[in-house]
């Protein structure tokens, strides 16, 4: 899927005292051949404390740069700390992006690509090696589900939308360990068949049972619908939870009735497109709670939710305008300058609120939210 997004790129300067959020054009060379990638660092990462890595991988004919404003979870990193990587396919006979995941002829290594990314990365930032997880659009679906298969070692969950596995994946799929997995997929969707595609996708339900399977998780899962908040979108979502695996691993499909080939709940809304939940919050929320030896909280309490975080802050850095989405009525916030002096207070509602921070001078300043802090850097 090929989504025309325009890319504006920012370039904050990183000095001993502070670091900004930074989105930055690599490359590596790998096989004898330069591969691109587009990294975000969220304005919150120190070098002291380990984060997460997250690989978003971007559709057929698409590519870095579509994905990271399609797929978009910079708002989640600036807030829950942990950086995105979004490697660029090569091209394939036809002269598309794609990523190698077993179609036609193509020899591009992708897992090497990526085990070298993790690599590369990594000594450069602090990455927690245990908390590396793969997701993608489509292409991209199918890839992170070939990483499951093939660099289990290297990826602690996965999830994919509209993206499933090859049949030949299926039979040569041989995970080291179990592999939390969320799968978000349209009953419509005309590019990748829900109902699968001989010898191109495998069906969800084969796909589902496969990792269900793979995961020793409950057979038979907890279902539920999930509101039917937007009645123009002419979709609703079923959820079924497969839970108590190895290691506490689960396996969560959300069933998107008449969804078409499409991210829910991103901004760029296109036909087909469930507006009644966002992909990215219910990914995160969920691959956040495993590392490479399985749930965090294995032999506690674990209470599964699928809300999206009480509070986004973006963008950060700002030069004018701060957003803030809360999920909460009527809560108060202030801004404090870097010695703690009251700049701008004021009360958030339900939704989005903005606040102009275009006159304050160019410093770093702490927004207090009921019990968060968030560092907020003004250009």
């Amino acid at each position: 899927m090929k989504i025309a997004i325009p890319l504006f790129f920012l370039s904050i300067t990183l000095n001993i005292y502070t670091y900004s959020q930074q989105t930055i054009n690599g490359s590596i060379t790998h096989n004898g051949i330069l591969r691109t990638y587009i990294l975000y660092v969220p304005a919150i990462y120190s070098e002291n404390t380990p984060v997460p890595l997250l690989f978003n991988f971007h559709g057929y004919t698409s590519n870095a740069s579509q994905q990271l404003f399609y797929g978009d979870f910079r708002p989640l990193a600036d807030t829950a700390n942990f950086i995105i990587i979004h490697p660029q396919g090569t091209l394939d006979v036809n002269g598309n992006t794609h990523f190698n995941v077993g179609w036609g002829g193509s020899t591009a290594d992708d897992v090497g690509f990526t085990e070298a990314l993790i690599d590369s990365i990594s000594l450069s930032y602090s990455i927690d090696q245990s908390r590396i997880y793969s997701v993608g659009m489509s292409n991209g679906g199918f890839m992170s589900l070939f990483l499951a298969c093939t660099l289990s070692e290297r990826i602690a969950a996965v999830g994919s939308v509209t993206g499933s596995m090859t049949p030949g994946m299926i039979n040569s799929c041989n995970p080291t360990h179990s592999i939390p997995l969320i799968q978000i997929h349209g009953t419509s969707d005309g590019t990748v068949p829900y109902d699968g595609l001989a010898g191109f996708s495998a069906s969800l339900d084969n796909v589902l049972s496969y990792w269900v399977s793979v995961n020793n998780c409950n057979t038979s899962p907890i279902s539920e619908n999930l509101p039917d908040i937007n009645l123009n979108d002419g979709s609703n979502v079923e959820k079924y939870s497969y839970l108590n695996g190895e290691a506490c691993a689960q396996v969560i499909h959300y069933k998107v009735i008449n969804g078409g080939h499409t991210w829910p709940g991103s901004s760029f809304v296109l036909a087909g497109t469930n507006l009644d939940f966002k992909a990215t919050v219910e990914i995160w929320n969920f691959i956040r709670n495993f590392s490479i030896n399985g749930l965090n909280d294995c032999n506690g309490l674990y209470i599964t939710e699928s809300q999206e975080p009480k509070f986004l802050v973006s963008p950060n850095p700002c030069n004018k305008i701060l957003s803030i989405t809360s999920n909460q009525e009527n809560t108060s916030f202030q801004l404090l300058s870097a010695v703690g002096t009251l700049v701008l207070s004021g009360e958030l509602g339900y939704g989005l609120t903005t606040i102009d921070i275009g006159s304050l001078s160019p410093h770093v300043y702490y927004l207090q939210i009921g019990e968060m802090t968030v560092k907020v850097f003004k250009e």
